[in-house]
């Protein structure tokens, strides 16, 4: 129930980084799909201001329910997570709306994962709407070895959600989106 990772840019095209990590070893694990997650949150915005997540996320026809504690960013990012399917979000969304728990922040990525037989980690490939990214998740001594054989220096590692990349993303490019939907990154790229 604890998650460690790092997240890092990736400079290759989506082929390139496959090929690389799949010549490691490291098989697929779950073909490109597309993931929507939700953040919800109170009107006081207490779980955004407690570095804690509430986040709705739809994968296919699944629905998981997320609840990730504070973050303790080392070298890597480690925290609380509990997860559980959803069989009827929109009940959820209800049940969550009379607990005071409002939507808030979207963002959607392509997730490609990969994994070793023999290993407990994964390593995924995120096609985001402001770049791509990868993300290795494991134990901190796997994950800095995963990223040495990837060629991967630790000056790289980033710990930030992608909510924190975005809105760095946002202030260097003056975007007006206020998502990370392929959608709304779209309509903020087209003209007046």
């Amino acid at each position: 129930m604890v998650e460690n990772e790092i997240k890092l840019p990736v400079h290759d095209s989506p082929d390139a980084a496959r090929l690389r990590v799949e010549a490691l070893g490291y098989r697929l694990h779950r073909d490109r799909t597309l993931e929507s997650d939700q953040l919800f949150d109170d009107l006081n915005g207490q779980l955004k201001s407690s570095d804690r997540i509430l986040r709705l996320r739809r994968v296919g026809d699944r629905a998981i329910l997320t609840y990730k504690g504070p973050a303790q960013r080392t070298r890597h990012k480690s925290r609380e997570e509990i997860e559980t399917d959803i069989s009827d979000p929109a009940a959820l969304v209800l049940v969550l709306d009379r607990l005071g728990y409002q939507p808030g922040f979207r963002y959607e990525k392509y997730r490609t994962m990969f994994r070793r037989a023999d290993e407990t980690g994964v390593i995924t490939l995120d096609e985001t709407p402001i770049g791509f990214f990868g993300e290795i998740e494991g134990s901190a001594r796997w994950i800095d070895r995963t990223a040495r054989l990837l060629g991967i220096n630790r000056d790289s590692y980033i710990t930030d959600t992608y909510a924190a990349l975005f809105y760095a993303w946002k202030r260097r490019t003056r975007s007006r989106a206020s998502e990370i939907t392929f959608g709304a990154i779209q309509k903020a790229k087209a003209p007046d």
